[in-house]
């Protein structure tokens, strides 16, 4: 059952994902007019890491740790340099991203524990440090709008008999599109 599922994203999203960083790089370049550039490049590296995760997460239901600690170092390696020249900035920054962190990667713990491992690690993890990216402003929104996308897509392919009630689906890809709706309303 779960390769029927695996087919029919892959059939669904291959067309729209060869092209979908591209033209979101494109347009964030576009937004770098009303963006500082901190924002500007710390939205450009979610969307990268989380498009990365989102085809992974499709193709293996699976988040690797290494994409995860390459994220991680990302952050860190760009939060040093405004450390060294805007102190005062660097710790608002930090402590909204660590705001972010703890709330995205919070609730998605409770929920895997709730659920009773109905949610896989590899998810927590990756909300917990997309939330350092994100901050608390943008993890709220970005886990609404990707959970509800994720269930609006689950019920359709449980009615079109595509997949079980059990059957589990890859969040990543729906979270990556919370994030891009998120960033982009916002």
């Amino acid at each position: 059952m779960m390769g029927i599922l695996t087919n029919e994203i892959r059939k669904l999203a291959t067309p729209y994902i060869i092209g979908l960083p591209v033209i979101m790089i494109a347009l964030l370049i576009m937004q770098a007019s009303r963006v500082e550039p901190f924002d500007l490049l710390w939205r450009e590296l979610i969307i990268v890491f989380g498009y990365i995760a989102a085809v992974i997460d499709i193709r293996t239901k699976k988040i690797p740790n290494k994409l995860l600690i390459t994220m991680l170092a990302a952050w860190i390696f760009t939060i040093t340099p405004m450390m060294i020249f805007d102190m005062e900035q660097a710790v608002s920054r930090i402590s909204d991203s660590v705001f972010g962190f703890v709330l995205g990667g919070g609730i998605f713990m409770l929920v895997y524990i709730i659920s009773k491992k109905g949610l896989g690690g590899g998810d927590v993890k990756f909300m917990a440090v997309a939330g350092l990216y994100l901050g608390v402003g943008g993890v709220l929104p970005s886990i609404f709008l990707g959970t509800l996308l994720a269930a609006l897509i689950g019920i359709i392919l449980i009615a079109a008999k595509k997949i079980k009630r059990k059957d589990p689906i890859p969040l990543a890809p729906f979270l990556f599109a919370g994030m891009l709706l998120t960033i982009f309303l916002s």
